[in-house]
């Protein structure tokens, strides 16, 4: 379904707002995970701001819609959006990795208001929400569960263990979205440990595969249409994206998988954004 030129304007300036806000919480905190953060953007944007059924005033909410960031290093995105969507006040942005801060360097269920499931170690997201949605099912819920995982993150054995699991049980309110940036901490995909053919590996476990560019809202969002109309099967969106998209420096390596930014960086990074060059 084609955006109005509103709703797309609309969701150009969150995006950008978002890249600004989670370079000046990495350069404020002092460290960070810019690359895989910036890359998550639009997709963490389109769950939270189009897709997503969630209540700030109940986070709790059991008939709710789940999420899990599974490479929990995107974190400052996600507080971004949580922050926007009113879950806690945005000047709780500005304590980012703080002593006693509810936004650490991953996410804590505990303490941030709005997140589902504490992430860090990376491999854990698809068994959980393979838990949350066999749940749902046994509660005779209809809430989707949905579960962000990076490229990297699939050299994880226990990711494949998840995706057989998930077949097996056909899970259709499980949507699994890979961020295909293409990079993870120590270089690129290809040189650390291939995935060859992506949408026929998922498919090879049963697995309904749709692929997309991830940075492009209406494409993500017709992708969780179609996933919702699927039955009896799992969903992965395969969503290609930029390594630190949106900042030529960030862009396309793993220098910035988790790197502070200095004063001179940001300055260079945020009048990027701002000015929409590699937007």
């Amino acid at each position: 379904m084609l955006y109005s030129k509103e709703k797309r304007e609309y969701f150009r300036k969150l995006s950008k707002d978002f890249r600004l806000t989670v370079l000046r919480m990495i350069y404020e905190a002092g460290s960070g995970h810019p690359g895989g953060s910036l890359s998550a953007v639009e997709i963490i944007t389109t769950l939270y701001f189009n897709k997503m059924k969630v209540d700030p005033k109940d986070p709790h909410w059991v008939d709710r819609d789940r999420f899990i960031p599974s490479k929990g290093h995107c974190a400052p995105t996600l507080y971004a959006a949580l922050a926007e969507k009113g879950f806690f006040p945005k000047s709780e942005l500005n304590t980012l990795r703080r002593i006693n801060s509810i936004l650490q360097g991953h996410p804590d269920m505990l303490k941030t208001p709005g997140v589902d499931m504490s992430t860090g170690s990376l491999g854990h997201g698809v068994s959980v929400g393979i838990g949350m949605a066999l749940g749902g099912r046994l509660w005779k819920k209809d809430f989707y569960v949905y579960v962000l995982v990076g490229c990297g993150e699939l050299n994880e054995g226990e990711i494949w263990e998840g995706a057989m699991a998930a077949a097996k049980y056909q899970l259709d309110h499980l949507i699994v979205i890979v961020d295909y940036n293409c990079y993870q901490l120590d270089g690129s995909m290809e040189e650390i440990m291939p995935l060859g053919d992506m949408a026929a590996k998922w498919k090879s476990f049963g697995w309904n595969v749709i692929e997309v560019n991830g940075h492009d809202h209406e494409q993500i969002s017709d992708a969780i249409d179609e996933a919702k109309k699927t039955k009896g099967r799992p969903t992965v969106i395969v969503a290609h994206t930029v390594k630190g998209k949106g900042v030529s420096f960030m862009e396309n390596t793993h220098i910035w998988h988790g790197r502070k930014i200095s004063k001179e960086e940001y300055e260079k990074a945020v009048s990027e954004v701002i000015g929409g060059a590699h937007a």
